[in-house]
């Protein structure tokens, strides 16, 4: 995890003498909330950073450069039921983006967990999960963070219509490939940094 926006945050907070929930009243924020972004979990929307240039008497600029440092390690999940695949592809993902914190997980509510106190970039999601669907997995991960780009991974193509109504932003044939993850970083609704040749 980069530390840049938080570190950043807390100086400038500190400067005009606010404490966490002193800020986060004047952000109309939970304290949890400014907390998050301290620990460097959490890193504010576009709104809140204009919100708290202006409160911290700072240039946008610099809140959205210290952020821009903090996403170049991108908290990156896959969920796989299958702990062969999910070792093999986490392998492939690694390769390629050797500067993320990625994470596996087997079960679901693991991933949603991690995302409740990681920001998620980019989560890689089987669709079939055991007794559970990856498509509601994506609309969970979307709800917590609606900036993860979703990339389902299937060795059923005839899934891709689904896939399609999640709101996710890519579609993968297994096996995962160094490949074929560099074409889908391509795509991403939302960039992410950090990859090898991207």
């Amino acid at each position: 995890m980069n530390n840049a926006f938080s570190e950043t945050l807390k100086k400038l907070r500190a400067k005009k003498g606010f404490s966490q929930t002193q800020l986060a009243e004047q952000m109309f924020v939970n304290q949890s909330t400014v907390a998050r972004w301290e620990n460097g979990s959490r890193l504010p929307d576009a709104s809140m950073i204009t919100r708290l240039s202006a409160l911290l008497d700072v240039d946008v600029g610099t809140l959205l450069a210290a952020v821009s440092v903090s996403e170049e390690s991108p908290n990156i999940l896959m969920v796989d039921d299958s702990k062969v695949i999910l070792s093999d592809s986490l392998s492939v993902l690694e390769q390629v983006l050797p500067s993320a914190a990625i994470k596996g997980f087997i079960w679901p509510q693991q991933a949603i967990e991690y995302a409740k106190t990681n920001r998620v970039a980019l989560a890689f999601l089987d669709i079939e999960l055991g007794t559970a669907s990856g498509l509601d997995l994506c609309s969970t991960l979307l709800e917590i963070n609606p900036r993860t780009n979703v990339v389902f991974l299937t060795a059923y193509p005839d899934y891709s219509l689904d896939a399609w109504n999640t709101g996710a932003c890519g579609f993968m044939v297994k096996p995962l490939t160094p490949e074929g993850v560099r074409a889908q970083l391509k795509k991403l609704r939302y960039p992410i940094m950090g990859g090898d040749s991207v």
